[in-house]
């Protein structure tokens, strides 16, 4: 796809995923708006966007008026969404009215504003739950475990539906824990890996819980190449696809090599999960993203060491911006 002068919505798009899709986009000579509601404990942050050329809109996807910011648009890049797992498990209302409702308030939006606009939707490897079987391919059964899962299954499910009876070229991409420039690091509420980096760059002992699961983490610039993939490929529109990363590692050998990395000044503790983390810990993950590749051709080319050594250079100079 010639992606210069073209229309582009991407939803979420301050927030860590968005905002460096909305970079490479704009690099591409797109046409790129940004929707974002900045939403409490999201990785929003308008310091993501600096530097790129994208009309950013704030707005919360849930109330907004959506259609004229679908109008005309020939990819919508849907990343919008409440991604807390506690947070979906103490409100799940809200956590709907994100993931499920909002998406078909989007859904509505496009039909009337961008009828034929390619859509490539955000979706996530935790619908799988607690696996039997290693890697996980897209026949795995699905069976969420917190009512954040149920929410964007959900959600996901909606944009599959407008699949199959409207025709719109929708494909859905299953990501697995993603790192890299841009992260939220103040928390760990986006994930482990962010309060892991604030703490390697403060020289703050970090917590590792339970410490055998092993996790294949994906460099955000490989997600990225996934998403323009995805949208510019015919064959894979209609499909829903796994995305994974590095050779899976431990928590253990991935926290060992934040001290490496760290040249040595980093430490970390490790302990038994939280009684009501334990409950929806999906255990150890990595992905069978054979289809995906198969169909698109992409594959991740930057390595686990390389991506997190990369990481922590980037948010040396910026820290101040992401506390």
């Amino acid at each position: 796809m010639d992606w210069s002068g073209q229309r582009v919505l991407v939803t979420g798009g301050a927030g860590f995923l968005g905002a460096n899709l909305c970079h490479a986009l704009a690099g591409r000579g797109a046409k790129v708006t940004a929707l974002d509601g900045f939403l409490f404990g999201g990785g929003a942050n308008p310091t993501n966007l600096d530097g790129a050329d994208v009309e950013l809109v704030r707005g919360d996807i849930r109330d907004i008026d959506l259609r004229p910011l679908c109008e005309g648009a020939a990819v919508i890049f849907n990343l919008a969404a409440q991604t807390s797992h506690m947070g979906g498990q103490a409100d799940p209302l809200a956590d709907i009215a994100v993931n499920a409702v909002a998406q078909v308030r989007l859904i509505q939006a496009a039909r009337e504003a961008a009828p034929d606009a390619i859509v490539v939707h955000a979706s996530t490897r935790q619908f799988y739950g607690r696996v039997e079987k290693l890697p996980v391919d897209e026949s795995q059964p699905v069976a969420p475990p917190d009512a954040n899962g149920v929410s964007k299954f959900a959600g996901e499910q909606y944009w599959m539906l407008e699949h199959r009876v409207r025709q719109r070229p929708v494909v859905s991409l299953r990501l697995t824990n993603c790192y890299g420039p841009r992260l939220r690091i103040r928390d760990a509420r986006q994930t482990f890996l962010g309060i892991w980096i604030r703490c390697v760059l403060e020289d703050k002992p970090f917590e590792v819980w339970g410490g055998e699961q092993l996790r294949d983490l994906t460099y955000v610039d490989d997600v990225t190449n996934a998403f323009l993939a995805a949208a510019e490929t015919p064959s894979c529109h209609g499909g829903i696809y796994n995305i994974g990363g590095s050779p899976p590692a431990s928590l253990h050998d991935l926290a060992e090599l934040m001290v490496r990395l760290s040249g040595g000044k980093a430490h970390y503790t490790t302990r038994e999960f939280p009684a009501d983390r334990a409950r929806i810990d999906i255990g150890s993950y990595h992905a069978d993203d054979s289809a995906f590749r198969a169909a698109s051709g992409w594959r991740p080319m930057t390595g686990l060491e390389e991506g997190i050594a990369k990481t922590l250079d980037w948010y040396r100079p910026r820290l101040k911006d992401y506390l």
